[in-house]
């Protein structure tokens, strides 16, 4: 099994143009195709197919050796959606449907960074778990467009398939030590330092509610702590929830619900997909990664509904559902976060299904106590195709979480505001950060679009780096 898939170099060609590249050429809707330099046999071709430039459209044109000779391809009017952003990420399209061979685009576009980064998202396969003879099929290549930042595209789409794969793996080979193994690959890869706590060490070391979510499983829970850059500088610590596989615990899901829960480690996937970019373009900021990772299972040593757990802040949970495990594990690794008082802590996690209700599955939920940041986020993210959208931080709803038998509960009995009240939760262990945003993902593409098929999506981590990458530009 696990066909190859094509490495970037392939899908971004590099170097002068060849003369057998097959020009694409991106229009409009309704645009007149008399600029072009066709043929009158290959217009009468693209009036005869209904070519009208409506997003998404494509032709390809034929040559008089029966070749391809360009492809024609429609940028709509600007409200096509799917993906929403710059007419430049439809483009990813193409890199799925055209067949084999090498392009090149032949108008130079207005985002040409962008371009290339759509054209590899969108060439994305996961070929796991495919045999070679069904493997995926050759790919098309695209010459690198003119003017776009080689190495900005190529740490993006390298940094995003790490994501993809790590989310679209099966728990069966995906557990908290594989979690493990691919941030010690990253951090070998740029030099960063990484410990990790495992097992009953948890408890030695104060993580007590890491440990009790993850008691259960025979896969030992664990916490990773990567670091890398230079002290002094500014200071952005990323954690992302690495739950692995959730049941549900004792509170267990129904089957349907558990069909997707390989993908609640989408939080960790997305904050290594941004340490990745991070650490490739070497930003000057000191990185800390933290991550969680633990598989909520059933067993006699489960923790139950009705627990008290002491959390690494000194402050005692009730448990009123133990399928609220993901804020437990994370309110340990963000007590231990804002102990060093970072300046900026972001915290990624596929946490409430109360947000998808409320946005989707393409728009993940932001909370933050920084409204210029808030601001700035929700512009970059649909810029570059990695959209968000801000819920409030309510300070109406903190009581919800009161307990009567403990400092506090970890879910409002109530059906409603879930994805608040988590996210209230959250900020209570986060006394220090001088910014804090909570990122409330799906982690999954439920349809294929233009930036790629079904599967796993490390959603968000694309556009908090342009934003931090603008900030240190400031």
């Amino acid at each position: 099994m696990n066909a190859a898939k094509p490495s970037v170099d392939e899908i971004l060609l590099s170097g002068g143009a060849a003369e057998n590249e097959i020009p694409i050429w991106m229009l409009a809707k309704d645009s007149a195709l008399d600029a072009l330099p066709l043929s009158a046999e290959q217009r009468k071709w693209a009036e005869g197919v209904g070519f009208k430039g409506t997003a998404k459209q494509q032709t390809l044109l034929p040559g008089s050796d029966g070749r391809i000779a360009g492809v024609l391809f429609g940028l709509g009017d600007g409200s096509a959606g799917e993906p929403s952003g710059p007419s430049e990420l439809l483009i990813g399209q193409l890199a799925q449907s055209l067949p084999a061979g090498t392009y090149r685009l032949a108008q130079d576009p207005r985002e040409p960074t962008l371009a290339a980064i759509a054209w590899g998202l969108g060439s994305y396969r996961y070929t796991r778990y495919k045999t070679k003879r069904n493997g995926a099929a050759q790919a098309a290549g695209l010459r690198f467009p003119q003017g776009a930042d080689r190495e900005l595209a190529i740490n993006t789409i390298e940094a995003v398939r790490l994501g993809r794969d790590l989310i679209n793996t099966p728990a069966s080979d995906l557990g908290p030590a594989e979690i493990e193994a691919a941030a010690r690959d990253l951090a070998k890869r740029h030099g960063a330092r990484i410990e990790v706590t495992v097992g009953d060490e948890l408890l030695d070391k104060n993580f007590p509610m890491i440990h009790a979510v993850g008691r259960a499983s025979p896969r030992a829970p664990r916490l990773i702590d990567l670091s890398w850059g230079r002290e002094g500088a500014r200071t952005i610590t990323l954690i992302g929830k690495g739950i692995t596989f959730d049941t549900g615990g004792l509170d267990i899901k129904p089957s349907s619900a558990m069909l997707l829960m390989k993908k609640d480690m989408g939080g960790a996937a997305a904050v290594l997909t941004l340490a990745h970019i991070v650490m490739a373009q070497k930003l000057d900021v000191r990185l800390r990664v933290l991550i969680p990772t633990a598989e909520n299972s059933v067993s006699g040593d489960a923790f139950r509904p009705g627990d008290v757990l002491v959390s690494r802040a000194g402050t005692t949970v009730e448990i009123g559902n133990t399928d609220a495990e993901g804020r437990l594990v994370l309110a340990d690794a963000i007590s231990l976060a804002d102990e060093q008082a970072p300046q900026s802590m972001y915290v990624f996690a596929t946490l409430t299904g109360a947000a998808r209700v409320a946005l989707g599955p393409d728009l993940p939920a932001m909370f933050t106590n920084d409204d210029a940041f808030a601001t700035e986020m929700v512009a970059t993210a649909a810029s570059v195709g990695d959209p968000v959208w801000r819920l409030p931080l309510w300070p109406g709803y903190d009581c919800k979480l009161d307990s009567p038998v403990a400092d506090m509960n970890n879910v409002w009995e109530a059906p409603f505001a879930g994805s608040i009240t988590a996210a209230l939760f959250l900020k209570r262990f986060a006394k220090q950060a001088q910014r804090f945003a909570h990122f409330d993902l799906f982690g999954w593409r439920p349809a294929a679009n233009a930036l790629g098929p079904r599967g796993g999506e490390p959603q968000v981590a694309r556009a908090l780096y342009t934003v931090l990458a603008k900030e240190l530009c400031r």
